[in-house]
């Protein structure tokens, strides 16, 4: 070294000069202290060997067990105007008790007379499908009365038809009886000439036969007439037979059309009276939402849209509720890490705000102040805050919960898991292990049924 300062001292001063040294030498409470040291230490190690429950803490607030009785926001179905308030802040409401009374201010129901109107429209439409169904059957009757007299005029049709056939028949045989009667009359000639010429017939006889001969040839031609005329007359009752088939057939086709229509008619109408219905059903259930109603016993919480004239629109919320009735729970969160450690039936430690609460979580049994809980639910989504959501229900098996307990108020949980030393849970920290997985002998009975 550099000897460059003139306080350089190879050999520093003994310090048993100085007289507190001294002291500390000759002081008999030394011995006392490292008893009380070593006494600690080993009370200690006893203290790392005592029993500590495992357990996952969790942090919440008071709610209720079933959805619907926690608190509720009343909403408006229908946009409106406010015009009265009938309750305020604070005061308690059965189911059915009016709110407020709101008024229309869409100009399609305005109308004071519009479920008035609507049902008159609903009467006439009625009354007009009655008229169509009338009509309809009126209708049906008509086509019967044209098939039936259709029928008649067909059998009479065919009854000249057939009077037609037996006149040709009658005047086809009068008409070979005169060509017989011509052919006779011919040989009664030929023969009268034959002997007129041997001188056996005078001359008269000829012509009296010649005459006759032209007599019958002349009803040959009057009869052959009248056969034409029967086979005029059967083709006439064959036209008329068609005739009337193609008359009465437009008769029935008009009648149908028109019953038809009157369908059309009554069917469009009866649409139109069901429109109506929903009309007249609609607009009677919204004059009964103008005013707003409590779905349920409870007390009002806050007024969400003051004053008068105010206007709102559907679904939005004006009132807010309590029920009167509920069933009290807790619902705590818990990290994904411990999530596989609590199961639906098992035992926690609760205490809330506001309550004297002297807490040991490694020891459930010397707490003061928390009450015993039981898990009755466990969300299979995580939240929005990175836990897992579980709610707790009152044990049965222990003290009930504090009636003056309020709903929202924090709540701090303990699930208990195993039991283990206190060295061992000091080692599972310091080493971020999870707890023990732990199953509860309720649970093991229940899963060997």
């Amino acid at each position: 070294m550099l000897n460059i300062s003139n306080n350089n001292k190879t050999n520093p001063p003994s310090l048993e000069k100085f007289e507190t040294i001294k002291n500390l030498y000759t002081n008999t409470n030394s011995r006392a202290l490292n008893k009380i040291i070593v006494s600690v230490c080993i009370l200690g190690v006893l203290i790392l060997f005592l029993p500590w429950t495992q357990n996952i803490s969790g942090s919440g607030s008071v709610t209720t067990l079933k959805p619907n009785q926690r608190p509720q926001s009343i909403q408006s179905v229908i946009s409106g105007r406010i015009e009265n308030w009938y309750v305020q802040e604070g005061d308690f409401v059965n189911k059915g008790d009016t709110i407020l009374f709101i008024s229309e201010i869409k100009e399609d129901y305005m109308d004071p007379n519009l479920v008035a109107n609507t049902q008159k429209q609903v009467r006439a439409k009625k009354n007009a499908l009655e008229s169509y169904g009338s009509k309809v059957k009126t209708m049906s009757g008509q086509i019967q009365n044209i098939e039936s007299e259709k029928n008649l005029k067909l059998k009479q049709a065919q009854n000249k038809i057939q009077q037609a056939l037996l006149k040709i028949k009658s005047d086809s045989m009068d008409l070979v009886a005169v060509k017989t009667q011509f052919k006779i009359a011919t040989t009664q000639l030929d023969r009268a000439v034959q002997l007129h010429k041997e001188g056996l017939k005078p001359l008269t006889d000829v012509e009296d036969k010649r005459l006759k001969l032209q007599e019958v040839d002349a009803k040959i031609i009057t009869q052959e007439n009248k056969y034409l005329s029967s086979q005029n007359e059967f083709i006439n009752a064959k036209v008329e037979t068609n005739r009337i088939t193609a008359e009465y057939a437009e008769k029935v086709s008009k009648a149908q059309s028109e019953q038809f229509t009157a369908l059309s008619n009554q069917f469009d109408t009866e649409a139109q009276v069901n429109k109506l219905e929903n009309q007249y059903t609609n607009y009677s259930i919204r004059n009964g939402m103008y005013y707003i109603k409590a779905p349920q016993s409870g007390y009002v919480n806050r007024i969400l849209q003051a004053g008068i004239g105010q206007t709102i629109k559907e679904g939005t919320a004006i009132v807010s509720i309590m029920p009167a009735a509920y069933d009290i729970a807790v619902e705590t969160y818990v990290s994904p890490m411990d999530l596989p450690l609590i199961n639906k039936g098992e035992k926690v430690r609760i205490w809330f705000d506001g309550w004297p609460t002297i807490v040991f979580s490694g020891w459930p049994d010397v707490s003061y102040g928390t009450f015993g809980g039981k898990i009755v639910a466990i969300e299979n989504f995580i939240s929005d805050n990175g836990k897992y959501r579980i709610l707790i229900a009152p044990d049965p098996e222990e003290a009930s919960w504090p009636k003056k307990i309020s709903i929202g108020s924090g709540a701090e949980t303990i699930a208990l898991l195993d039991t283990v030393p206190i060295w061992f849970e000091a080692w599972r920290i310091l080493n971020g292990f999870p707890p023990n997985y732990y199953k509860s002998d309720t649970k093991t009975t229940k899963e060997k049924k």
